[in-house]
């Protein structure tokens, strides 16, 4: 008798293949059967009518704090994902020293927008070393799996002190020790090292993480670790209009490890063609055997404008600010005085710097958010398109919209992948093996950010829902987020629906799946606030043949479990 078996789903297995029609039986916690009719079991699901896939795996994620007191690492888990990465942009709380640890959760905060508050009260500080964090997330309870990378910045911090934190260049000594923790979190089980090295990564407003600015030869020294002890990925964020400097050192360290270098892939407005060119590239290196890929989005990277969020064009009015900080009633009952929207739209403006004076004059890019988000809107839609019909200022709409839904409605700003109005670039980005589905930030950017529900936008927007151009079969998008990602980070045990495969499984009834809009809730530790998404059509999420959620509710059960790189959870 099986422990489990999911009885007449169309099954999509991850690897691309047709859709087939039969049942799934588990094992202690594997697949055991795929397709046919399975024998009795203990347990009987049903998923007639539903689509049967592998669980999605998430290699973006900052949970790197949340998973030492969040069991869900919610809201993903709530979107059919059963396996994350943490560690990301060169971002962590490990290793640390006792007397470092504020100022880790400084760097998140600025860097993620990770209240620091939240974090202060959320961690509980059990480790020193990278094996010791990864022990203390192995006792931890959790209801997927994880997995971690070890981030340059705390190696930095850790080995050099003030000198890293103030970016000074690495002795021989220092780059010696930093190895030698690099290696020691690879033989424990990291399944990568990270790095950052853009301009838009910030903490205490104008100060960079430490290996910002690292030289090629710290780079390149910590890189070849990774080759050294013979797996891993070296995860990386750069400047997106620069990358064609960084691609050159980037493509000889993945030769030479014969592992993959995975960087963030966007399109930006200042150069929105760029993207050809690094595409270009990677197709080249692939050609070569070189495991050089871009992790992409799949929508635009989407600012949340509204009252509750830190970011919107008012964030520059004193008015605003001091109303700012009463609480709720008080002050949407103020915003609504016509003399206080009065004095906001045309009083003084603090100074700030150009990036968000443009941000916050881009009203062709700044859109009402609906109930049933569309993330693929039409310039008619835009601010400015409400400009030129009804004659009035941007701010003034900007304001009136956000006062919509009693003051809870929310504008969308796509930063990132927007600039020519429209998906046609992601669509082709989508069809290459040389880029990743990425960059969710599961747990990051919780006060203007929510793109954590990108595994079920893929489905909905791209094989189903979008309207102004292709779109994919499900098995592509299926594909994309559980063999593509499993396969990337080393990860054989899962991603696909096949015996021998941990038994990580969504059913999902594909004609509800739908997402709602991001909406403020306020229950992080210390009472903090982040950006969630709700959605259906979810009917049951399994990790290791146990459901976790049915229903789109949690079901108490905690089966995940610490991944360590080349080993079954």
């Amino acid at each position: 008798m099986h422990d489990l078996v999911i009885r007449g789903g169309s099954l999509i297995d991850g690897t691309g293949a047709p859709a087939q029609a039969g049942d799934i039986a588990i094992d202690q916690g594997v697949i055991s059967q795929v397709g046919g009719k399975a024998g009795p079991a203990r347990r009987t699901l049903d998923a007639q009518g539903a689509l049967v896939t592998p669980g999605w795996i998430d290699i973006h994620t900052h949970y790197d704090g949340q998973a030492t007191w969040d069991p869900y690492l919610s809201p993903s888990t709530a979107h059919g994902v059963t396996s994350v990465v943490m560690g990301n942009c060169g971002m962590g709380f490990a290793p640390v020293k006792p007397d470092k640890r504020d100022w880790l959760i400084s760097v998140m905060e600025g860097v993620e927008d990770i209240p620091g508050a939240v974090l202060s009260e959320g961690i509980q500080w059990d480790w020193e070393s990278f094996p010791e964090y990864m022990d203390a997330l192995a006792r931890r309870p959790k209801a997927l799996d994880i997995a971690t990378q070890i981030p340059h910045s705390a190696v930095r911090a850790y080995v050099m002190g003030e000198r890293g934190i103030q970016h000074d260049e690495t002795t021989p000594d220092d780059l010696f020790e930093m190895c030698a923790i690099v290696r020691e979190a690879l033989k424990a089980g990291a399944f990568g090292f990270s790095t950052s090295r853009t301009f838009l990564h910030k903490y205490d407003q104008r100060k960079y993480p430490p290996g910002t600015f690292a030289t090629g030869e710290e780079i390149s020294t910590l890189g070849q670790v990774l080759g050294e002890v013979g797996h891993g990925v070296f995860q990386m964020t750069s400047n997106h209009i620069s990358m064609h400097h960084e691609i050159p050192w980037m493509r000889n360290l993945a030769l030479k490890n014969k592992l993959p270098v995975l960087f963030n892939l966007q399109q930006t407005d200042p150069a929105p063609d760029l993207w050809k060119e690094i595409l270009g590239t990677l197709k080249d290196a692939h050609q070569q055997d070189i495991p050089l890929y871009g992790g992409i989005c799949g929508r635009p990277v989407g600012l949340l404008f509204s009252w509750h969020s830190s970011l919107h064009p008012f964030i520059v009015s004193p008015v605003y600010l001091e109303i700012a900080k009463l609480p709720w009633p008080e002050r949407i009952a103020r915003l609504r005085q016509p003399e206080v929207r009065q004095s906001i739209l045309t009083g003084e403006r603090l100074r700030t710097d150009e990036r968000m004076r443009t941000m916050f004059g881009n009203f062709h890019k700044i859109y009402r958010l609906a109930d049933n988000p569309d993330y693929e809107p039409e310039a008619s839609e835009s601010v400015q398109a409400m400009m030129q019909a009804q004659g009035r200022s941007g701010l003034e709409i900007v304001y009136d919209l956000m006062m919509e839904r009693d003051g809870m409605a929310m504008l969308y700003y796509p930063s990132f992948n927007y600039s020519y109005g429209n998906l046609d670039h992601l669509q082709e980005w989508l069809q290459t093996d040389v880029t990743v589905n990425s960059l969710s930030d599961g747990g990051a950017h919780c006060n203007y950010i929510c793109d954590v529900s990108m595994p079920t936008f893929m489905l909905t927007h791209w094989s189903r829902s979008r309207t102004r151009g292709g779109t994919f079969s499900v098995e592509a998008m299926v594909k994309r987020q559980t063999h593509d990602t499993a396969r990337l980070y080393g990860m054989q045990d899962r991603g696909t629906l096949q015996v021998g495969k941990k038994a990580d499984i969504n059913i999902i009834d594909y004609d509800k799946l739908r997402l709602y809009a991001p909406e403020m809730v306020y229950d992080l530790p210390a009472g903090g606030r982040r950006l969630t998404q709700r959605c259906d059509g979810y009917i049951a999420t399994l990790v290791a043949g146990q459901p976790i959620f049915e229903n789109q509710q949690a079901t108490g059960a905690l089966p995940g479990q610490l991944m360590r790189a080349g080993q079954k959870s």
